[in-house]
């Protein structure tokens, strides 16, 4: 019996050696790329895969979106202002046969594109450009890292300028600019205000001259208004006295 046993077991351990290394299980948001002899065959889905243990090698790569941090890069615009910005860059792999062939490393290479296409991009924007329209900047800064990318089946999905550190002195001066325009602004609505008052006293004038039973009603309401306030002694005068006694002042 015992004769049989080993060559059994042995079977079984060989068996064992040859089919572990062969069963590849691949979650679902991976892709495997199976090499066999150092030469590309094809890419596997999810599931329980095989392969030929010891004579293919499967390589699984993550298919989910992955986010880089761009550290703070110091950048001259183009107006001459030195400024420190950081981003941050959603990227995802769409090709996984791309990514092991292509690129040794596309998360590294990523990096090192999202860096320098952000120092290159910013310093050929203004710094109102940068500070009033971000969204043409990032739009512009995907496009340009999709474009570099793309080949190494990496796609840039979203590109998004976090932070923009102005240096203290301009930021003191953009904060004087920005009184004085509040000013401005202050100062340009209250004269308007007084040009369009003096123009509604002009035309009620008119009309009150035009009317002198409207005169009349008007001046008893401001005697009625100045008596509700209890703090003067009013003495009523008809028009008509304050009229003759205006007319015998123009004649001396």
């Amino acid at each position: 019996m015992s004769q049989y046993l080993y060559p059994i077991v042995g079977a079984v351990v060989v068996l064992l050696v040859l089919l572990v290394p062969a069963i590849k299980i691949v979650w679902q948001y991976q892709h495997g790329v199976v090499f066999r002899f150092g030469k590309l065959v094809g890419e596997r889905g999810p599931g329980l895969n095989l392969i030929i243990p010891f004579i293919e090698r499967m390589i699984r790569v993550d298919m989910r979106v992955e986010t880089l941090v761009v550290e703070p890069q110091e950048v001259i615009t183009r107006d001459g202002v030195t400024v420190q910005v950081d981003a941050v860059v959603y990227f995802q792999p769409v090709n996984a046969t791309d990514t092991i062939v292509k690129v040794q490393n596309y998360a590294k290479a990523t990096s090192q594109i999202a860096q320098t296409t952000l120092r290159s991009v910013l310093g050929q924007s203004d710094l109102d450009e940068l500070l009033a329209h971000r969204d043409m900047i990032n739009e512009r800064l995907r496009e340009i890292i999709d474009t570099h990318t793309e080949p190494w089946g990496v796609k840039a999905g979203i590109v998004e300028v976090k932070d923009v550190l102005l240096p203290e002195n301009l930021q003191r001066a953009m904060a004087r600019q920005a009184e004085a325009e509040r000013e401005k602004r202050a100062k340009i609505i209250h004269a308007d205000g007084e040009r369009l008052a003096s123009v509604a006293l002009a035309e009620a004038g008119e009309r009150l001259a035009a009317s002198p039973a409207s005169l009349q009603l008007r001046y008893m309401q401001t005697l009625v208004e100045m008596a509700g306030e209890k703090n003067a002694t009013i003495l009523p005068i008809p028009l008509d006295i304050i009229r003759q006694l205006a007319g015998a002042m123009k004649g001396e």
